[in-house]
């Protein structure tokens, strides 16, 4: 970040110098709230938490060079304090992350003033992670980019990352992630836009929300954060969603559409047509960039639904001064950045594996089971295994969001279900499933379901006269997907381990 002083730190959290601090000590190095990643001249944050206390951490923080300690109350080493509303651990966290949030928005507001930085937001129930990298590669290309590690899109992640912003840095991506109204305001007031992206308004936590119309309300708030277009502002919205299209009057900047419909809406200002699948779901697609020549675009990254991310990405690059052939040769040259996002790896017997564990949804079921089914389709013969465990977070509406996945996976003709977990959502889905002709398994954890899988590659295929590279299994595709919380990426690393040997 900025080189600021102790002082000056202290002055913009509205906090107190204890223990020795040197107001006039400055802190040249990042803000870290893991004690174990402190760097000479970084900040440490002493975040409260469930499990284990900051607080308890800052003498090793201290050790490892850290300028001060950002902390709810003296801890014995050089630190700025700030004083929470009560004595609870809960007002203790809120203090230390306000404090935070307001040093972000400081150096936010200073780089963007005096040193051009351009903020992107990016929001939307599924694909805000793949488009956030997407963005920060096309945008890379023109400047120094920061943008956020996996999913730091929250209270916590999102400042934090612009705190990894200094004097150097041209481009911020921004991923802002909502679990109620008035949550985008408060991340987009921390470090504010001047360029927004509405992906798409799908079910995502519709059990905190209530409805489809409260999401929108929500996710909507960033555009209306966003400058007037006199200043520059800029509004990238999805013409292939209404409710997103339907944000457009609640914002002053102008407003870009994009559209990966086949046909697109022929109205929309990036447009893709084309779109082609390779054998393991990789697009590729004309991008048509309103006012410049069409370009061809080969993606690196699985999914067809790539394809709108892709587009919206390309949208920040061109509204960000690049031409339309610049915007291309980045995406073609990108490749997934994020863990556990749309990860596909083939096994030396043949076996891929879709590792998409990071987090799931209905919108990102559908899209995962879509590349499993268009995978496994490639390769005539083989067996298509799907490893699933629960998507979270949907309320009253679990039960028929999973029964809905088990009737997708038949639509999509997937052979096999392993379900890991007995929840009475994962229930559903597996009964669903049985009763629409899928072989499933139920599993109790991750190692259960590794062995499942890895008894159903092992079997022989009926369907398959000849096993790729002579060994049972060849060919055959497995999705690995749940809610982060199940950590089903387990299962992904232990079938690529166990094929690898």
């Amino acid at each position: 970040m900025i080189d600021y002083t102790l002082a000056q730190i202290a002055d913009i959290v509205g906090g107190e110098l204890t223990d020795g601090a040197d107001p006039a000590a400055k802190v040249t190095g990042f803000v870290e709230f893991d004690s174990r990643k402190v760097t000479a001249g970084g900040l440490f944050v002493a975040l409260p938490g469930e499990r284990v206390d900051g607080h308890d951490f800052a003498a090793g923080a201290i050790d490892r060079g850290a300028a001060a300690v950002l902390a709810a109350h003296p801890v014995g080493v050089p630190a700025i304090v700030v004083t929470p509303a009560d004595n609870t651990p809960q007002a203790a966290s809120e203090a230390v992350v306000t404090a935070m949030s307001d040093l972000a928005a400081a150096v936010a507001k200073q780089l963007t003033e005096e040193h051009g930085l351009t903020i992107v937001g990016i929001t939307g129930s599924a694909g805000k992670t793949s488009t956030k990298d997407l963005a920060a590669a096309v945008v890379g290309k023109a400047g120094s980019t920061v943008a956020p590690p996996g999913s730091f899109n929250n209270e916590i992640g999102h400042p934090y990352t612009v705190l990894r912003c200094d004097e150097d840095t041209d481009f911020l991506i921004a991923e802002m992630s909502a679990r109620g109204i008035g949550h985008i305001r408060h991340l987009a007031q921390i470090a504010r836009p001047r360029i927004g992206v509405v992906l798409n308004v799908g079910t995502a936590h519709l059990g905190e929300f209530g409805s489809r119309e409260n999401i929108a309300q929500a996710k909507g708030e960033l555009i209306e954060a966003l400058p007037s277009a006199a200043e520059g502002g800029v509004a990238i919205l999805n013409a292939d969603d209404p409710f997103v299209l339907g944000m457009a009057p609640r914002t002053t900047a102008r407003v870009v559409t994009i559209s990966s419909a086949q046909p697109p809406a022929p109205t929309a200002d990036y447009q893709a047509t084309g779109i082609m699948l390779d054998d393991v779901a990789r697009a590729s697609f004309t991008l048509h960039a309103r006012g410049q020549d069409p370009v061809k675009v080969r993606l690196q990254v699985f999914g067809a639904h790539q394809v709108s991310n892709a587009l919206a990405a390309a949208a920040v690059g061109v509204e960000s001064g690049m031409s339309a052939a610049q915007v291309a040769e980045a995406l073609n040259n990108h490749y997934a950045a994020s863990a556990h996002r749309m990860d596909v790896n083939t096994r030396p017997d043949g076996v891929t594996v879709i590792n998409d564990s990071y987090n799931a949804n209905p919108e990102s079921m559908r899209a995962g089971v879509a590349a499993l089914a268009y995978t496994a389709s490639s390769r005539p013969g083989v067996r298509s295994i799907a490893v699933l465990g629960e998507m979270g977070e949907l309320g009253e509406d679990g039960r028929a969001e999973h029964v809905t996945l088990g009737e997708e996976l038949a639509r999509f003709n997937v052979g096999y279900l392993v379900t890991v977990g007995a929840s009475p959502n994962c229930r559903a889905m597996t009964e669903e499933a049985a009763r629409r002709g899928i072989t499933t398994t139920v599993a109790e954890n991750n190692d259960e379901a590794t062995a499942a899988v890895e008894a159903i590659l092992a079997s022989p295929n009926t369907d398959q006269e000849t096993y790729v590279g002579g060994t049972a299994g060849g060919g055959d595709v497995v999705l690995v997907k749940a809610s982060n919380s199940a950590r089903l990426w387990e299962v992904a690393e232990k079938l690529l381990g166990r094929g690898s040997r």
